[in-house]
């Protein structure tokens, strides 16, 4: 496979990178390894899961919007830099944990671009937004503590440079904090909308990798989900722990059968080409399936709670 894209670096940072994956013993490679997961799809899922379908719905809409709108411009800002990841150009560097597991590890349609990181970016605008929404100092202190321990994996595992991740927590701190101050001056929804989208547009135009398309379609489907169970639905969040359990269950069992159903119509050969039409089919699952999740779904939380209370 021909590899595309830039390499540039500073030579400290492979440097450093060599003296931590030399350094680091078996058990401290599998905690270093688990931390990435602070920064991964599915723990940003359960966050907004969580914080949407349970505990606040309003803090679930900017906390959500805080992670996909970084998670759009990370590949938008990643396929300008078109920067290698650490181990396509250092033989000293090994690649520890790869951002998909099924693809080969020098395919960047699949493992994406390295400028900046995507886990950083995740972690910081998620907990981030946390904080900045949630007002409490253990929140403050998760915001930096995450994040940071997130950020050193990815360069610990070989899959960022450390500049990588400075840009990505940057990008994440950026969308924690814009998010909420959109939300204070612009109170129509369709408005606030229209502007974040805007910026997701261009990336239509040059983005190549997975990553873009992936995050618009769920930042399209959580904004009509959002707007409809506004309009329609209108559930209300809990604090009881059946409830929480059941309705996290539900969403996570709702978004794997979605993410599998709506694959079947489609050759597995098409879906894995990284050809635009079928980025754009990515594009649209992953809308349908944020759609359903934060939209439809909810609509069997008054059905189902009030089944319960009668038996």
């Amino acid at each position: 496979m021909n590899l595309q894209g830039n390499t540039f670096f500073f030579p400290w940072e492979v440097s450093l990178m060599e003296w931590i994956q030399a350094h680091l013993s078996e058990p401290w490679l599998s905690v270093v390894s688990t931390l990435s997961m602070f920064g991964e799809e599915m723990v940003m899922i359960l966050v907004l899961g969580f914080l949407y379908w349970c505990w606040n719905k309003q803090m679930g809409k900017t906390v959500g919007l805080s992670i996909l709108m970084g998670a759009v411009w990370n590949p938008m800002m990643k396929n300008i830099a078109l920067r290698r990841r650490p181990y396509f150009d250092n033989e000293g560097i090994k690649i520890l944990r790869v951002v998909e597991p099924e693809a080969d590890i020098y395919d960047i349609a699949a493992q994406g671009y390295s400028f900046p990181s995507g886990h950083s970016a995740n972690a910081a605008a998620a907990f981030g937004s946390l904080a900045v929404t949630g007002k409490k100092k253990w929140l403050t202190v998760l915001a930096f503590v995450l994040p940071l321990l997130v950020g050193i994996s990815r360069v610990a595992m070989g899959a960022h440079y450390p500049t990588d991740v400075l840009a990505g927590w940057a990008l994440g701190i950026a969308a924690a904090l814009l998010i909420p101050l959109l939300q204070r001056k612009i109170k129509n929804p369709l408005v606030l909308y229209g502007i974040l989208l805007v910026t997701a547009v261009p990336g239509f135009f040059y983005c190549k990798s997975a990553d873009y398309f992936s995050s618009v379609g769920l930042l399209i489907g959580f904004m009509g989900g959002t707007l409809v169970e506004e309009k329609y639905v209108r559930f209300e969040s809990t604090r009881k722990p059946l409830w929480i359990v059941l309705r996290l269950l539900g969403g996570i069992a709702l978004y794997f059968a979605l993410n599998t159903l709506l694959k079947l119509p489609f050759p597995k050969d098409f879906l894995a080409s990284g050809t635009y039409p079928a980025l754009l089919v990515r594009c649209a699952r992953y809308a349908v399936i944020a759609f359903l999740g934060f939209g439809v779904y909810p609509m069997l939380f008054k059905a189902v709670e009030k089944r319960f209370a009668k038996a």
